[in-house]
């Protein structure tokens, strides 16, 4: 399971400040963001206004899909200008013409650990859901995904909203998600190759540590609704997830999987050959196809 050939060559240049997608900068200026209506919007919260960027479809039409989109970076980091959450927004919003609400949640600090983002996601999502005839969205077609810590919060809230009682997503759309702690273990072939990654790159046990601690504030008695998948799993959605190959956290996503299977839920995986995790902070360009694929998976779960 080699890297991509084309991020293997630029991986010598990411560190903890150099994301890979500014590695691959020489490649990602050539890419320009598909147009859609665009629109920055704050809404109440339990702990003050949350940030939400809309991507709307160009042109009128009929009631669309929906999705509420979270962006990555381990509950510390990230905001709606990375290619997670703007590129994805905006391809989504293009093609198949989805409605995405790309949401701000607060992020993990000292003063604000657990439940506070997901209590921002929850309050996003109830407000998604309410405000259909204004977004001109189908109320019976809203997903709710993310990426990585944004995926977590994505299952998270959907559990959240399964045991409150909340209407409930049409699908969870899941990119590399961080759903276990623990997280299982990798194959021993899987940690061969990935010792050859960056630490940036790397879901080391330190590393999970570190930052459950971070968006919990302890790594005993670790809230279901903080990692969904220790917790129960009936009642959700059907799910998409995309699965990196070179990640660690690729085994809490096959692992999810499998926990939504044996209760009967549909699932679909994709894995990105060669791709490490992040790789959607990338922007889709020709030279490295998986990207696009990504993207293209998640269109399709939202029914191009």
């Amino acid at each position: 399971m080699p890297i991509d050939p084309v991020i293997a060559a630029r991986l010598g240049s990411v560190t903890d400040e150099v994301p890979l997608g500014e590695a691959l900068r020489d490649l990602t200026a050539r890419y320009r963001t598909p147009e859609a209506k665009i629109e920055e919007r704050a809404i109440d919260g339990p702990h003050g206004p949350i940030r939400i960027r809309l991507y709307r479809p160009l042109g009128a039409g009929r009631a669309r899909r929906g999705l509420l989109w979270l962006h990555g970076g381990g509950w510390a980091r990230g905001d709606l200008d990375m290619p997670e959450a703007h590129a994805v927004g905006a391809e989504l919003a293009a093609d198949p013409g989805v409605v995405v609400a790309s949401v701000d949640y607060r992020l993990a600090s000292e003063t604000s650990r657990y439940p506070v983002p997901l209590d921002d996601v929850h309050t996003a999502w109830r407000w998604f859901t309410d405000a259909t005839a204004e977004l001109g969205t189908d109320p019976g077609r809203l997903a709710l995904g993310g990426c990585s810590a944004g995926a977590n919060l994505a299952a998270g809230a959907a559990v959240r909203a399964r045991d409150e009682g909340d209407a409930m997503p049409s699908a969870l759309l899941l990119v590399y998600p961080f759903l276990h702690f623990p997280v299982p273990a990798s194959p021993d072939d899987l940690i061969a190759d990935l010792t050859a990654l960056p630490e940036r790159l790397r879901f080391t046990a330190e590393t999970v540590l570190s930052l459950t601690r971070g968006y919990v504030g302890r790594v005993s008695d670790v809230p279901a609704h903080a990692m969904p998948g220790n917790g129960v799993v009936d009642g959700l959605p059907p799910t998409s997830i995309v699965l990196s190959e070179l990640d660690e956290l690729r085994a809490s996503g096959e692992l999810f999987a499998r926990q939504l299977k044996e209760r009967g839920i549909p699932v679909t995986t994709m894995l990105a050959r060669g791709m490490p995790h992040g790789h959607l902070n990338v922007p889709p360009v020709d030279e490295i196809p998986e990207i696009r694929r990504s993207i293209d998976f998640l269109a399709a779960a939202l029914g191009r």
